[in-house]
This record gives structure tokens, sequence and C-alpha cells, in this order.
């Protein structure tokens, strides 16, 4: 059984920097996909960012290209996000989400793409 754990999250200043972590157990990590997904109050889970299972492709959505960069480090099981310059309106829970990487890669741009989630993490951003 994959179990993915979100660290990171809290407070932050708009125009600040936020990294966040994703640590994945069971499975063979390198097999997976890895995406991010937030979502706010009253509003559906979207889309933030994937890395392939490689590391060496990802993909984002327009809303945050540019501001976001993710990464991953396959001996230690993790996966990074790191957002510069955020604003208020990027405050929302963060989830990561992993699945085995059968298809091409921008294929797990989607929520139902994944089976294995995390419990989220709360990225609050002040203006």
């Amino acid at each position: 059984q994959v179990q993915l754990v979100e660290f990171g999250g809290g407070l932050v200043q708009a125009g600040d920097s936020l990294r966040l972590s994703c640590q994945v157990s069971g499975g063979t990590f390198s097999d997976y996909v890895v995406g991010w997904f937030r979502q706010a109050p009253g509003k559906e889970r979207e889309f933030v960012g994937l890395i392939a299972r490689s590391g060496l492709s990802t993909h984002y959505p327009d809303s945050v290209k540019g501001r976001v960069a993710l990464s991953r480090d396959n001996a230690k099981n993790i996966v990074y996000l790191q957002m510069n310059r955020p604003k208020p309106e990027d405050t929302a829970v963060y989830y990561c989400a992993a699945q085995r990487e059968v298809y091409y890669y921008t294929y797990y741009s989607q929520v139902s793409r994944y089976d294995y989630w995390g419990q989220g993490t709360q990225v609050t951003v002040s203006s």
C-alpha cells in the first residue's frame, strides 16, 4: 500500500517562497508519477503540477507555470514543490498523489488518474 504524507504547509507572506514536501512509502517509488493538487474552500480540487517517475519531466497548468517547480529525490522517496511569489489566491489545502506511471506522464494531470493520496497540508498566503 502506497502512503503519502505532506509537510511544509503553514502561513506565508505574499511574495515569499514556500516549499512543500511529499514523503512516499510503500511500493517502488521510481515507478510512480507524483502530482500535486490543491483545494480551496468551496472549490474543486485543481491540478498544480506533476513530475514523471524519472524526475526528468514535469507538467504545470498555466495558473502556476513559472512560479511552481517540482523536483524529486528517488533515493529518499520524496517530492518537493517549490512555489515562488505566492499570492493570496494560492491559499488552499495542498495534496500530493501518486500513481504507477503507465501512460505518457501528462495523462496524470487529473484528480481521477490517481489512486493514492496524502492527507493534505494547509497553505495560507497573507497579503
